[in-house]
C-alpha cells in the first residue's frame, strides 16, 4: 500500500480558515450584543447623572438627556443586539453594529456635553469594530464619525466640542487622529487574517500527518500480515512438499507388499470358501476373511490416494465426451445400500477436452464422497453438466445428504484435512489440483440438512485433437 507524503490540502485549508473566520464574526457579534445593552444603562445614567452638570446653566432640559438616552438609545441598541443574537455571522450585521456604535459614541458624547474624556469611546469602539478582522466596517464607522463631527460641528457645535464657537482646526484634528487609528487597526487586521490562515495551515498539515501515520500503521500491519501469511504459506508449502515426497516413498515401498499380501489373501480366501473344507462352515473364519479384503481395499485406497497427491503430471487433453466419462466413474464408486447414483449429463453435450483419466479420479473421488457421507436413510448422489459451445463447462456433482457444517466447508479442500476416522485428508485436495491443473475452479455449497453441491468450472476450449 502506498502511502503519500503529509501536505495540507488547499480546499482543507480554506475550509477551516473560512470557519475560523466565521467563529470570529460569532464571537464578536455576541461581545457587540452585550456592550450595546450595557451601553444603553450607561447612557440613561449619563442623563440623570451627568448631563444636568454638563450643560448647567443651558436651555437644555434635563428630561430631554433622559428621553434620548432611552429611546434614541433603545433606537441605536435594539437593532444590532438583534441581529448579533439572529445572524452573528453576516456581513449585514457587522456593518450595522459599526454604524450603531459610532452614534452610541456620538450620544454619550453629546450627553457629557462633548467632553474631550468621552471622546476617547470612539477610539475604544473603532478598536471593538477591529476584532471583527473586517476592514469594510472599519471604514464605514470612520464615515459615520466623520460625517457625524462635521454636521454637528456646524450645527450644534456644543455638543461634540463643549463650546459654541471651535477653531474649524478641531474637525481635522479629530478627523487626524481617527485615520490614524484606521490605519494601525487595518494593518491589525491583515496581520489577524494571516495568523488565522496559517493557523488553519498548521491545523491541515496537522490533520494530513496524522492521516498519513495512521495509513502508513496501515500499510504497515498489512505488510507485516502479508509477511506472516507468506511465511505460513511458505511453511506449509515445505511441509507439503515433504509429505509428498514420503507419500512417494511409501507407496512406493508398499505397495509391492501390499499386492503380495493382496495375493496370498486371495489364495486363502478361495480355499476357506472351498466347500470341501471344513473352515468353510466356521462364521467367524468368513468374517475375517471379509474384514481382511475390506482393509486391503482400504490399504490400497490409501496407497493410490498418496501417490496421486504426490505426483505433478500435467494433463494430457483429449476429446472427451462426459456422459460415458460420468458412467465409468458412477460404475468404479463402491454401491452403498439405499443410495442411489444418477447421470444426468445431457447426451448432447459438446465434447470438452480432458485428461481422461485424471478427470474420472475428481468425478470418482466427489461421488464417493457423496456415497459415504449420505445418512442411514440413503438418498440421492447426481451428476449434472452444461455448458460448451462458446460458454465454460459447469460440472455439478448434487446429493440430498445432511451437508456439510459450515466451520467444515472452508477447509475441505486443505491437505490431511478429514472428518472420517480412516481418511487420509486427500482426496478432495487431489481434486482440487487436477481441476486447476486442467485451468479450473472448484467450490462448494452447502448447508447442514440441505445436502451438498460440488461446482466445476471449466474453460471454454476446442477439443484438442488425439494424441498419436
Amino acid at each position: 500500500m502506498s502511502v503519500k507524503h503529509a501536505v495540507a490540502d488547499p480546499a482543507r485549508v480554506e475550509e477551516l480558515y473560512s470557519s475560523s473566520v466565521r467563529q470570529n464574526y460569532e464571537h464578536t457579534s455576541r461581545i457587540f450584543a452585550a456592550l450595546m445593552a450595557a451601553q444603553w444603562l450607561f447612557g440613561i445614567f449619563l442623563a440623570v447623572v451627568v448631563s444636568p452638570q454638563a450643560w448647567a446653566g443651558k436651555t437644555q432640559a434635563t428630561s430631554m438627556h433622559v428621553w434620548a438616552a432611552l429611546v434614541l438609545g433603545g433606537v441605536l441598541s435594539v437593532l444590532p443586539i438583534g441581529l448579533a443574537l439572529t445572524q452573528p455571522a453576516s456581513a449585514l450585521t457587522r456593518n450595522v453594529v459599526a454604524v450603531a456604535q459610532m452614534l452610541w459614541g456620538a450620544l454619550l458624547i453629546h450627553l457629557t456635553g462633548g467632553r474631550i474624556e468621552t471622546h476617547f469611546h470612539i477610539f475604544g469602539s473603532l478598536a471593538f469594530v477591529a476584532f471583527y478582522r473586517d476592514i469594510k466596517p472599519i471604514v464605514l464607522a470612520t464615515v459615520v464619525v466623520a460625517a457625524d463631527h462635521f454636521l454637528r460641528g456646524v450645527f450644534l457645535p456644543e455638543s461634540v466640542y463643549g463650546i459654541t464657537n471651535p477653531a474649524a482646526w478641531r474637525f481635522f484634528e479629530h478627523a487626524g487622529w481617527v485615520v490614524f487609528e484606521d490605519v494601525v487597526l487595518v494593518f491589525a487586521c491583515l496581520r489577524g487574517l494571516q495568523e488565522m490562515r496559517a493557523i488553519a495551515e498548521r491545523q491541515a498539515t496537522t490533520e494530513a500527518l496524522t492521516l498519513s501515520e495512521r495509513e502508513k500503521a496501515v500499510a504497515l500491519q498489512e505488510a507485516l500480515d502479508e509477511l506472516k501469511a507468506n511465511g505460513e504459506a511458505l511453511a506449509r508449502a515445505e511441509r507439503l512438499a515433504a509429505v509428498g515426497q514420503l507419500a512417494a516413498s511409501v507407496g512406493h515401498e508398499l505397495r509391492n507388499p501390499l499386492s503380495a499380501v493382496r495375493n496370498a489373501h486371495t489364495f486363502i480366501a478361495k480355499k476357506v470358501s472351498d466347500p470341501a473344507n471344513p473352515l468353510a462352515n466356521d462364521a467367524r473364519v468368513m468374517q475375517f476373511v471379509g474384514l481382511v479384503d475390506r482393509e486391503l481395499n482400504t490399504c490400497s485406497k490409501i496407497i493410490s490416494d498418496l501417490l496421486d497427491f504426490s505426483r505433478e503430471r500435467a494433463p494430457a487433453l483429449n476429446p472427451c465426451p462426459l456422459r460415458p466419462l460420468v458412467d465409468e466413474a458412477l460404475s468404479l464408486v463402491p454401491p452403498r445400500a439405499g443410495v442411489t447414483l444418477v447421470n444426468k449429463v445431457p447426451e448432447a453435450l459438446p465434447v470438452p477436452s480432458l485428461d481422461k483419466d485424471q478427470f474420472r479420479q475428481v468425478m470418482i473421488n466427489l461421488v464417493q464422497n457423496a456415497v459415504e457421507a449420505m445418512p442411514e436413510r440413503g438418498g440421492e448422489v447426481s451428476v449434472v453438466a452444461e455448458g460448451g459451445s462458446g460458454t465454460p463447462w459447469k460440472i455439478r456433482v448434487v446429493d440430498n445428504g445432511s451437508g456439510i457444517p459450515a466451520e467444515v466447508v472452508g477447509k475441505i479442500f486443505e491437505p490431511l484435512f478429514s472428518t472420517k476416522n480412516k481418511g487420509t485428508g486427500l482426496g478432495l485436495a487431489i481434486v482440487s489440483n487436477m481441476v486447476k491443473k486442467h485451468g479450473g475452479t472448484i467450490s462448494v455449497d452447502s448447508a447442514v440438512g440441505r445436502g451438498t453441491e460440488f461446482h466445476i468450472e471449466l474453460p471454454h476450449a476446442p477439443a484438442a485433437q488425439p494424441t498419436a
